[in-house]
């Protein structure tokens, strides 16, 4: 299908633009660019097109924009399947934007062998509208005492490796990881916290947590752990991307580690960039998330971070959870939050706050983790897959979890007020989501 998109506001991460114009997308790509309104006959002629060959539409303004890449999605396929499935899953990401879901290996059992990595594919390909590319553990089992074999789950799929929130406590077993991750040119992906510290914590320490009765981990243990990871990063050599970095305190390693030229990246959920710890205020089990909500300070922190380039991706985090799970006392739920449907009204906030450009979201949503992957999407420049979302930044609307397309709905945006909704969704210029 050869499709038109004329009127469009594109925004464009590569270039940091943002501005009006028209696109082409033919045989699955994108097939060329036009600014402003332009001669559209004539620029369909220098494509060898005309008019009736073509299907046409007028974006009347909204934004279109490369699709998202969501590094870090929980699928719980296989062993939790009533929580989430790669259908639901795919469901929830193209109605949020989302071209691409870049899942998470801590299912029951763990993605540690070819064989179940090869199962999980198959499923993601039958079932879900969206592009699925599938993280291995870096650990048999996750246990964080043997890796699992890098190069053959490399050849059967595997586009990263990481323990999830299990923190290899062990230096030597992940030291040993991350060389022959190294030698393979794969890449790690982990989760900077001290295990000791921040066990059973339910919130960040302080003043809050501390009048709430809730057992807390200080700020300075996503410091401890970014700091040893980024000492073994410098001793192997290894690919690194930090799955969360939340607070102020760990900013001055990453960016060191960065200047000093260790091959080093780092993303942020959008719940931490949106929300703070006071938004757990009457011990509200959807706010608890790993880690923790942070200070306000820290927030503003990690935006600034964000705009200036220092941390590279935002991703939803998502982690379905189910009612039995959530309804407990704060400190027995378990933690996380759907997020893929709600990533970018989230991120919107930013943009509606003056924190930060389109371009700029859509370089830490898209553009950055497309390239950490080595993929091709995340821009819009002629050659790119046409993985695209068309939204309206401005429409307003209330949040109401039962309209999510997830399984579960454990979304903390429930019955808030957001602004912007995603028009349709396109992969390899195909529509697999489209507002009714």
């Amino acid at each position: 299908m050869t499709t038109l998109f004329t009127n469009a506001r594109l925004i464009d991460p590569e270039a940091g633009t943002d501005s009006i114009g028209h696109l082409l997308v033919r045989d699955g790509a994108i097939a060329a660019l036009g600014a402003g309104g332009g001669d559209i006959p004539g620029f369909l002629a220098a494509q060898g097109l005309t008019e009736e060959q073509v299907e046409i539409t007028d974006a009347r303004g909204k934004c279109l924009a490369p699709g998202i890449v969501d590094i870090g999605v929980k699928v719980c396929e296989p062993g939790e399947r009533h929580k989430e499935s790669y259908r639901s899953a795919g469901l929830a990401a193209a109605a949020g934007g989302v071209t691409t879901m870049v899942t998470r290996p801590d299912t029951e059992p763990a993605i540690d062998t070819p064989e179940v990595l090869e199962f999980v594919r198959r499923r993601a390909n039958e079932a879900a509208p969206v592009n699925v590319l599938v993280m291995a553990a870096l650990t048999k089992g996750r246990a964080g005492r043997e890796m699992t074999e890098i190069g053959f789950l490399m050849d059967a799929g595997a586009v990263a490796f990481t323990d999830c929130d299990h923190v290899v406590t062990d230096t030597k077993v992940l030291s040993r990881a991350l060389t022959y991750a190294r030698s393979l040119g794969a890449l790690v992906i982990a989760h900077p916290q001290d295990p000791g510290l921040s066990a059973g914590a339910a919130a960040t320490s302080g003043k809050f947590a501390s009048l709430r009765g809730l057992p807390a981990v200080s700020p300075m243990a996503e410091r401890m752990g970014l700091d040893r990871d980024i000492a073994l990063i410098e001793m192997t050599g290894a690919k690194y991307h930090a799955d969360q970095i939340t607070t102020r305190r760990a900013l001055p390693a990453l960016a060191r580690a960065k200047r000093n030229g260790l091959d080093i990246t780092a993303g942020i959920s959008i719940h931490h960039l949106t929300l703070n710890e006071f938004d757990v205020a009457d011990y509200r089990t959807f706010f608890k998330v790993k880690p923790p909500l942070r200070a306000e300070e820290d927030r503003q922190g990690m935006i600034e971070a964000v705009a200036e380039g220092l941390i590279d991706v935002i991703c939803s985090m998502h982690t379905p959870q189910d009612e039995e799970s959530k309804r407990r006392p704060f400190e027995e739920a378990a933690s996380g939050a759907v997020g893929l449907e709600t990533l970018l009204p989230a991120a919107l906030r930013l943009y509606h706050a003056g924190h930060l450009t389109l371009p700029q979201l859509f370089r830490a949503m898209a553009l950055n983790p497309a390239r950490r992957l080595g993929l091709a999407s995340g821009r819009l420049a002629v050659g790119a897959p046409a993985d695209l979302v068309l939204f309206d930044a401005d429409v307003p609307f209330v949040l109401d979890r039962a309209t999510l397309q997830s399984k579960s709905r454990n979304t903390p945006f429930d019955g808030a007020r957001m602004q912007g909704r995603v028009l349709a969704t396109l992969v390899a210029g195909k529509a697999v989501y489209r507002r009714p």
